[in-house]
């Protein structure tokens, strides 16, 4: 990596102008290529683009993310495309990905903007899509349009909560976080001050191990002046997360398993998935069978959700009551995967067929 050259000694995070100078001028060399960036100087990229990689960006890596990205533009190239898909091969194409209410509400912008005729251009007309919450909004009028605006993901979090020594526990100091990116935003170039925040926390203001002596900031960072750069973003500390018990039922016909959809709204909805016992966030399963049948248990998969671990059974039926079967459709056990499962049924997939 290589900085401007340029230092910045302001001592308290910097002034507006200073920083932003000399976090462009090392964006300039050292820009992350991806697949739905411009570099700098280039033409800004299509706001479909931009907003269906913020979309699926949330709450995971670039690395998990690029295949999703390709997939879906080669599948739905535009935003009208996407917005005439079927709701089940999106939400198949999304299985894998996580948090898939955010599949849910990227069908709905994509319905919503298809019906407007476009993007929106600022910041306020974004923030009125279904699904787009005020970081979505910012990214997309920063990064596609051009306007001012303040983005702040996990990156720029920690950048910024370390330029300023921001004390305050998570979340109660993202409003200071905040405030405080918006004072270094320049008016010009948001989106690359932007992405270049995003790309110094993804390469050099690392979680751990931060290599300040690269950093453009060094010199403006109050936390790296006092040795603690390590101890930001301060965290609240986590509350233990519960387990909860399940159960997953397996039940199939010549060579086909019987697959429901969950409901639309809710944990995992308009997901395909196995039948289950009701199991929640909220509560254990009550472990009862959708059917009669000849049951044995199999094993049990394990998957780790936002707040809460899930211990899943599964249970296998070599027999059941055809005439009593739940709604639902017979899927190919050989092309399982084809299906779009999501992760936790995934490997309860996987665990039934190492028993068949």
């Amino acid at each position: 990596m290589q900085t401007s050259g340029e230092t910045v000694r302001i001592g308290d995070g910097g002034d507006r102008g200073a920083v932003a100078a000399a976090l462009l001028a090392w964006y300039d060399v050292n820009a992350r290529r991806l697949p739905w960036r411009a570099l700098p100087g280039e033409s800004a990229p299509d706001p479909y683009r931009v907003w269906l990689s913020e979309v699926m960006l949330q709450q995971t890596t670039v690395a998990a993310v690029r295949a999703y990205y390709a997939k879906f533009l080669a599948l739905w190239p535009t935003v009208e495309a996407l917005a005439a898909a079927d709701d089940a091969d999106v939400m198949a194409a999304w299985a894998g990905l996580g948090y898939y209410a955010r599949a849910r509400n990227l069908l709905a912008c994509a319905r919503e903007v298809a019906r407007l005729g476009g993007f929106p251009p600022t910041e306020e007309g974004l923030r009125a899509l279904p699904g787009l919450g005020a970081y979505t909004a910012a990214a997309v009028a920063a990064i596609a349009f051009g306007q001012r605006a303040v983005v702040v993901d996990a990156n720029v979090e920690r950048v910024v909560s370390r330029l300023f020594a921001i004390a305050e526990p998570l979340p109660g100091g993202r409003t200071a976080i905040r405030a405080a990116t918006d004072r270094i935003t320049p008016d010009g170039r948001a989106g690359d001050f932007a992405q270049g925040l995003m790309d110094l926390g993804s390469s050099i203001c690392t979680v751990r191990s931060p290599r300040c002596l690269l950093c453009p900031l060094a010199d403006a960072c109050a936390a790296r002046a006092a040795g603690t750069a390590e101890a930001y973003p301060v965290k609240a500390a986590k509350k233990a997360k519960p387990t909860r018990t399940g159960t997953a039922f397996w039940i199939e016909q010549d060579g086909a398993v019987l697959l429901v959809r969950r409901e639309g709204k809710g944990m995992l909805g308009g997901m395909r998935a196995l039948p289950d016992d009701g199991w929640s966030a909220r509560g254990d399963g009550h472990a009862v069978p959708p059917v009669a049948g000849d049951w044995h248990k199999a094993g049990v998969v394990r998957h780790g959700f936002t707040h809460f671990d899930l211990e899943l059974q599964l249970m296998l039926c070599a027999r059941a009551d055809c005439a009593s079967l739940p709604a639902g459709e017979f899927w190919p056990v050989e092309g399982i995967e084809a299906a779009g499962l999501p992760t936790v049924f995934a490997k309860a997939a996987r665990l039934a067929l190492a028993h068949r």
